[in-house]
């Protein structure tokens, strides 16, 4: 699992992931995503379309670095999944947390709005 990320306008990170989020996958991921939640109002748009595999070890991990993005005024978006990555986060209902998105621009924008409430 290789992590890149890129400055976008607007004090946006763009961080791109490639390979598998399985177990070994998250456990090099995580300290580096780690990082991303120490600042307030960091906005992170995270590129999954290098993603070929996520398990469920993969998702916990996201999900703690949105709530930990959140918690400091920050937020996520998620940017093109492929086809079984999107599925996997759909039957687990993370798109209702997370919002999803195939379009950079769009996730620039929407990285900005309030977060969903989850009920």
């Amino acid at each position: 699992m290789t992590l890149k990320q890129e400055q976008l306008e607007g004090g946006i990170i763009r961080v791109v992931l490639e390979g598998t989020l399985d177990i070994e996958g998250t456990a090099t991921l995580e300290p580096q995503l780690t990082r991303l939640t120490v600042m307030d109002r960091t906005f992170v748009v995270m590129d999954l379309a290098g993603v070929e595999f996520m398990s469920s070890i993969g998702i916990g991990a996201i999900v703690r670095v949105v709530k930990a993005l959140r918690g400091r005024g920050g937020n996520m978006v998620l940017l093109s999944p492929k086809q079984l990555v999107h599925l996997i986060l759909a039957k687990t209902r993370i798109d209702s947390l997370i919002p999803i998105v195939f379009d950079l621009q769009e996730a620039c924008q929407r990285v900005k709005e309030p977060p969903p409430k989850v009920a």
